[in-house]
């Protein structure tokens, strides 16, 4: 059977391929996309390379400059957002809305804080607030330097193969995500997403106002639970907090439509979505 999910993704990529650069001696993938409107940055998770927001690109770069990203093989956190800054500076973006989903999530937070003058919003997605007990949840808790690749990717399996399992209706989505793990996102990459987490710093205080932020997060997400989702909800103060009902952790993915209206609400677009269904909005 034909997974509809990666055979359009698949043809996304053939027609809008990364381009690999070099900003600090960190060689990163982008997607460029779009030649006028808002700047909008889209940064993955770890399970994500700058192709998976494919929809959300397609939906809105006739009407929004978009930079969505893949992870570089070395740095973290601290030195991610100052290449992200540079990235944005040779696109000529002065200022950007940064949207971070899960490690994106972090990364953002960090770089909102870091580089508030090019941050014209911060859109928090699906993320956490803080690292500090992660270094003894699997498989942060593994050498992620040396051990073997074989067993990180078996993590990550196992976790998506229980996801899919309870919720068959997502397979195409498990499907993409276990080929991603699986070598479509290099070892290299892989470890050091993971080590960005791991050893990641502490996040300053949000470096814009509360009316500048927006999170987003699922009922459902078997990553996030609600302690740190209320978590994040509390440092950040979000004018706008997105709760999706269902979506899981990919909600970009598996609702796209409802992920494209959210975008287009924060970036100030005329709504072509229908709505939210079964997801739902809180405001502040």
């Amino acid at each position: 059977m034909t997974n509809a999910l990666i055979a359009d993704r698949d043809r996304f990529a053939a027609s809008h391929p990364e381009k690999r650069v070099t900003v600090n001696g960190r060689e990163w993938g982008m997607i460029a996309a779009g030649e006028a409107g808002p700047a909008l940055v889209l940064i993955p998770g770890t399970l994500g390379r700058a192709d998976i927001f494919w929809q959300q690109i397609e939906a809105l770069r006739g009407r929004v400059r978009i930079l969505s990203l893949s992870y570089p093989s070395t740095g973290g956190i601290v030195e991610w957002a100052d290449d992200l800054a540079e990235l944005m500076r040779r696109q000529n973006m002065d200022t950007a809305t940064v949207l971070g989903s899960s490690l994106g999530g972090y990364l953002a937070q960090y770089f909102a804080a870091a580089h508030a003058d090019r941050t014209e919003r911060l859109i928090a997605a699906n993320t956490l607030h803080s690292v500090e007990a992660i270094q003894q949840r699997p498989p942060y808790n593994s050498d992620l330097d040396g051990g073997p690749i074989e067993e990180l990717r078996a993590g990550f399996g196992r976790g998506l193969t229980a996801w899919g399992e309870t919720h068959p209706e997502q397979s195409d989505l498990v499907e993409m995500l276990m080929a991603e793990q699986g070598g479509r996102i290099p070892e290299p990459e892989l470890r050091s997403r993971l080590k960005a987490l791991k050893h990641g710093p502490e996040l300053p205080p949000p470096g814009i106002p509360a009316d500048r932020i927006v999170t987003i997060e699922g009922d459902d997400d078997p990553l996030v639970p609600p302690d740190m989702r209320d978590a994040v909800r509390k440092r950040l103060k979000p004018a706008v907090a997105y709760q999706f009902a269902w979506g899981g952790h990919f909600p970009y993915v598996v609702r796209p439509t409802e992920y494209t209206t959210l975008l287009e609400e924060q970036l100030g677009l005329e709504l072509t979505g229908e709505g939210w269904g079964e997801g739902r909005a809180r405001s502040k």
